[in-house]
């Protein structure tokens, strides 16, 4: 047996730790470029550390998910305000964008040099600028990963910027801003972070170190993710959906996701369609997919075992069957109402392009079992 494992160089976790974060904050550069959202109140209090240690700090806005063009707009802020490094605030798209920011404020050309399928895909020859990374949802744990996606409009996609050096130097993950997350973030957000804790947990490429999170980010959201979503205020609920989310992050980045990231790439390139969404429509569709391909072709393969770990996890019965973990997240996902894949605007018409792009996709090329065209279509045709 051979694996890697690697995350942030530092992980900070806890409530209340970024206000406590000052003295970290001085000692990590001289002047940050802060990557805000298009609420700037929800950077408030970062910015508000920022001035009482006299720190002065130009922000950079992304409104929605990053584009290529966002990219090059944040370095050319950068720049020009001399900034030596980067701290990126709030949901999985910010992150993104400054963590990709970073990595192009220290190497040379165009970020589409670098960029997989639709650029030429060059590796990173430089360590990024310093990257601080402060997650405001529980979802992405991007965090914790190392590429940022990113969206070409020209080219009806979305792709990712990737390396090992994009690992942010720090993760800063404080469940307090959270706390006033709306329900349906909190549930949209909550499903991408319980995708990327059983796709990694049965995928080709799972190892024991990420067994062991995946493990332990289920459990958390499977005993905390409705009071999440319920009573946003609940402390524990949202510390536990945190470190899920933080999990999902780091197991992904080590082990490999499946068919539902494999679609949500392409779906996103293609329609304006928040990520979770996405990933909260397919899930069961695929975990059934699978199960239903795995019992036909390939009867031994572990992930049929690991399936139903999952479903015990989830449902607290251990003698609970692959199937009755498909329907709780099925419930959750009904409970939670959570609009199917239709609502953004997909057709059937549509379903031929977005197997051809997923078929293509990094995250299907972990999948537990490679699905035909025609499985693929169907998990798509479930889910409108």
């Amino acid at each position: 047996m051979q694996f890697e494992f690697a995350t942030a160089d530092r992980i900070i976790f806890g409530p209340g730790t970024l206000r406590g974060a000052g003295p970290t904050i001085k000692k990590a550069g001289r002047r940050p470029l802060v990557v805000t959202g298009k609420n700037p109140q929800r950077a408030e209090p970062l910015l508000r550390l920022l001035r009482e240690n006299d720190i002065e700090a130009p922000t950079f806005s992304v409104s929605g998910e990053p584009a290529i063009q966002t990219v090059r707009d944040g370095v050319a802020l950068a720049k020009s305000e001399n900034c030596d490094w980067v701290i990126g605030i709030g949901g999985g798209s910010v992150l993104d964008a400054g963590k990709a920011i970073a990595a192009m404020m220290q190497n040379e050309g165009d970020v589409l040099d670098y960029l997989e399928i639709i650029g030429k895909g060059k590796s990173l020859t430089k360590r990024p600028a310093r990257y601080m990374a402060i997650p405001t949802t529980a979802g992405t744990g991007s965090e914790a990963t190392r590429n940022a996606v990113l969206a070409s409009p020209e080219h009806r996609l979305k792709v990712s910027l990737r390396s090992p050096l994009m690992l942010p130097g720090i993760a800063l993950v404080d469940p307090e801003l959270t706390y006033d997350l709306p329900p349906g973030i909190t549930a949209s957000t909550g499903l991408d972070a319980l995708t990327q804790l059983i796709e990694p947990y049965v995928c080709l490429r799972a190892n024991p170190m990420t067994d062991a999170i995946c493990v332990e980010g289920i459990r958390r959201v499977a005993r905390s993710f409705r009071n999440a979503v319920e009573n946003g205020k609940n402390k524990e609920a949202r510390e536990n959906m945190a470190v899920a989310s933080l999990f999902g992050g780091m197991a992904l980045a080590n082990a490999g996701l499946g068919a539902v990231h494999g679609f949500a790439g392409p779906i996103g390139g293609m329609f304006s369609a928040p990520h979770g969404e996405i990933c909260a429509a397919l899930l069961p569709q695929v975990m059934e997919a699978n199960m239903r391909a795995l019992s036909k072709r390939e009867s031994a393969n572990s992930a049929i075992h690991r399936y139903g770990h999952v479903a015990r996890i989830l449902t607290g019965n251990e003698h609970a069957t692959v199937t009755a973990g498909v329907e709780w997240v099925r419930q959750l996902v009904s409970d939670f109402k959570i609009p199917r894949l239709g609502s953004h605007g997909i057709k059937p018409e549509d379903i031929d392009e977005i197997v051809k792009n997923a078929m293509n996709a990094s995250s299907m090329k972990a999948n537990p079992i490679a699905l035909t065209e025609g499985e693929l279509a169907e998990i798509l045709q479930r889910s409108l």
